[in-house]
């Protein structure tokens, strides 16, 4: 079910597993990527309502939230924070994909208290985006909409999920994506990353275009005790793609937890 809060003024929607948040239950905050919403995780959110209290975020400006969205991770952040809040989720597992995986990383570094844990998919320590995206999105963003639904996926699940992708970017105002993509852009945890101290699994396909297997590498060499899962013959959506493999990966993550 797809509840709103108001936030700031804001009205914030997510997807929750549809009853009232249990103590006795670990909690999952689902962050989605740039220009996406809280349906990217529909795979994940279907499958662990029953044991998991679930959350499901559409960030500021996407999906069914209102406002305008951000154009820094510390300003995602700051809004996944209150989000959490608002809902009253007990001390979740962040699990944030590209521009979702930043912000979770952020918080596990700032507000590390504050969370179980912290599984980036798909992400980096920097994530540069190409100068020409930026201004396509600004000028005229459908090529750009269509390159990316391309190469978000693995060669062999575009036609399966392209045109899904596109629909879903296609509904998202442009000037909200860029801020997206220019959050990500900003983003340089190079000085940062080593002092996250919560449980941390990285996730990533190996057929990543977007951000490839090599940055989250980074992600799991330099924070201590994390680990890696690559998902063979998925590109950067690993959870749309091969949702049976991605959620073994983080179920066996959150057993190992304390």
């Amino acid at each position: 079910m797809v509840h709103t809060r108001e936030i700031d003024g804001v009205g914030i929607a997510c997807r929750t597993g549809g009853g009232e948040f249990r103590p006795d239950r670990r909690s999952l905050c689902f962050i989605h990527g740039s220009g996406s919403d809280h349906t990217a995780w529909s795979a994940q959110t279907e499958f662990f309502s029953d044991r998991f209290n679930v959350l499901a975020v559409d960030l500021p400006g996407h999906g069914q939230s209102g406002g305008k969205g951000e154009e820094t991770v510390d300003a995602y952040a700051a809004w996944v924070r209150k989000i959490i809040a608002a809902f009253g989720l007990p001390r979740p597992v962040l699990v944030g994909h590209s521009l979702g995986a930043a912000i979770g990383l952020t918080l596990a570094l700032n507000h590390g208290g504050e969370i179980a844990g912290v599984v980036p998919v798909g992400g980096g320590i920097r994530m540069p985006v190409n100068p020409a995206i930026l201004a396509g999105l600004e000028s005229t963003p459908e090529p750009i909409l269509q390159m990316a639904a391309q190469i978000v996926v693995a060669k062999r699940n575009r036609e399966r999920l392209s045109p899904l992708l596109l629909q879903s970017l296609s509904a998202v105002d442009p000037l909200v994506m860029r801020g997206d993509f220019l959050a990500c852009d900003r983003l340089d945890l190079t000085n940062d990353i080593g002092r996250i101290a919560r449980p941390t699994r990285v996730i990533c396909g190996t057929e990543d275009k977007m951000t490839p297997p090599a940055l989250s590498q980074a992600i799991a060499e330099k924070i201590p005790g994390a680990q890696l899962t690559l998902i063979e013959g998925a590109g950067h959506m690993v959870m749309l793609e091969d949702p049976e493999a991605f959620n073994a990966a983080l179920t066996e993550f959150l057993a190992s937890l304390q």
